[in-house]
C-alpha cells in the first residue's frame, strides 16, 4: 500500500504520445484492386475546381463538376464511389477543406454521406445567402415577386 501511495502521477502521464491513426473524416474505401495510382494530371484538373465555402459558391455546381471530372477515369476492381472519396478532399481549400476536418476520422463512409453533409445548409443561410447576392448586385432589377420565384428555385438541388 506504501508503494502504490508513493508513485506519483505527473501531468506527462495524462499526455498522449501516440500519433493520431485518421487524419481525414472520409473512411478509406475498400476496394478489390491491390494499388491504386492517381494520374497527376486528374489531380490537377480536380483542383482546378477548387470549393472554398465562399458565399458566392454553389455546392451543387461543384459536385456536379467534381464528378464529371472523376467520371474520366475508370481503374479495375475500383469503384466510382470509391475514386470520389478518395479524391474529394483534393477539390477543398480555405473554409471548406477546415469544414472537412472538422468531422471525426474516418466518420464518413459513403459518397452519398459526404454530399449531404457537404451542401447541407439551413433555409436561414440559403435565405442570407440570396440577399447578399441581391445587395451586391442593387441593379438587377428585379422585382419581390420574381425575387421570390428565383429563392424558391434555388432551393432546389
Amino acid at each position: 500500500m506504501a508503494e502504490e501511495h508513493d508513485q506519483r502521477i505527473t501531468l506527462e502521464d495524462y499526455s498522449s504520445s501516440s500519433v493520431p491513426q485518421f487524419f481525414t473524416s472520409i473512411a478509406r474505401p475498400e476496394v478489390q484492386a491491390n494499388n491504386i495510382n492517381y494520374p497527376h494530371s486528374l489531380i490537377l484538373l480536380i483542383q482546378g475546381n477548387l470549393f472554398q465555402g465562399l458565399p458566392n459558391e454553389d455546392p451543387y455546381a461543384h459536385l456536379a463538376t467534381f464528378i464529371e471530372i472523376c467520371n474520366t477515369i475508370k481503374i479495375a476492381g475500383v469503384p466510382d464511389e470509391a475514386i470520389r472519396l478518395s479524391l474529394f478532399s483534393f477539390s477543398l481549400a480555405g473554409e471548406a477543406k477546415r469544414w472537412l476536418h472538422s468531422f471525426k476520422g474516418n466518420s464518413m463512409k459513403t459518397w452519398e454521406e459526404v454530399v449531404e453533409k457537404f451542401p447541407d445548409e439551413s433555409l436561414s443561410e440559403a435565405l442570407e445567402r440570396f440577399r447578399d447576392l441581391l445587395r451586391r448586385t442593387p441593379t438587377h432589377g428585379f422585382s419581390e415577386p420574381i425575387q421570390l420565384n428565383m429563392f424558391i428555385d434555388g432551393l432546389r438541388p
